[in-house]
């Protein structure tokens, strides 16, 4: 399978680097080298692109902005000379980032980890997991595996900066993904985002004690900010039972 992608930069010596680099990916097809945002989203009118690989500092519109103007994103690998963008990359749930000067070693890996991000998130539209006996699995892409999750046996989901933790009945998986990606696609009356860094089953909350809730024998905190909607759906649920 071939995989799309288009260079965003406004450098000429950084964009032919990463052309070269590309042509030495077999699975990849270069769409479009572009020196700027502009060119980048015209490519994007027009074509469909599954990896952008995407400068930051430019001079009209920085990467950040430019990303943050479009509503469906390819995945994003961001190419930087500064580390301290990586953060603000995570938060944009950015795939990848490359701080320049990188070697084709680093290029291989985020392009590696564009591609399982890719391939999860068109496992789970096959799946369809929001109708009829599909929405009770998951599949999850890790260690180069798919893995097959019953919905019922998912305990707790936790967030370590760019990984994700399942943890299941009998095991934990770990997965590149954002738990605001992972949000959006588990049934929304089934779980829920109890802090920035957990999602629970909401049929598995055995107490719920000040600022946090109890699954099994785990005391997973809750957020500030999602005390209010934890404590109304908690209390719902136990209420529904």
């Amino acid at each position: 399978m071939k995989y799309s992608c288009l260079i965003v930069d406004d450098e000429q010596l950084a964009r032919l680097l990463m052309q070269d680099y590309v042509s030495k990916v077999p699975h990849l097809e270069l769409r479009g080298l572009c020196k700027n945002p502009l060119e980048a989203m015209a490519v994007l009118q027009s074509e469909t692109i599954d990896i952008m690989f995407l400068d930051i500092q430019m001079p009209e519109l920085t990467g950040v902005e430019f990303l943050r103007t479009l509503k469906t994103k390819p995945a994003i690998i961001f190419t930087t000379a500064y580390s301290e963008y990586a953060l603000e990359g995570y938060q944009l749930d950015v795939t990848d980032y490359l701080v320049k000067p990188f070697p084709f070693e680093r290029f291989a890996k985020a392009v590696n980890k564009a591609i399982e991000v890719i391939d999860l998130k068109n496992a789970a539209k096959t799946h369809d997991l929001n109708k009829g006996k599909a929405s009770e699995t998951i599949l999850l892409h890790a260690d180069h595996k798919i893995y097959k999750i019953r919905l019922d046996d998912i305990n707790y989901i936790e967030g370590l900066k760019e990984y994700v933790s399942y943890f299941t009945r009998d095991k934990r998986i770990i997965v590149l993904q954002s738990l605001k990606t992972i949000e959006e696609t588990l049934p929304s009356d089934r779980f829920i985002r109890v802090h920035r860094s957990y999602i629970v089953p909401i049929d598995k909350i055995k107490t719920l004690d000040g600022n946090q809730v109890q699954i099994g024998d785990k005391f997973i905190p809750i957020g500030r900010s999602y005390k209010d909607e934890v404590m109304r759906r908690v209390f719902s649920s136990f209420h529904d039972h």
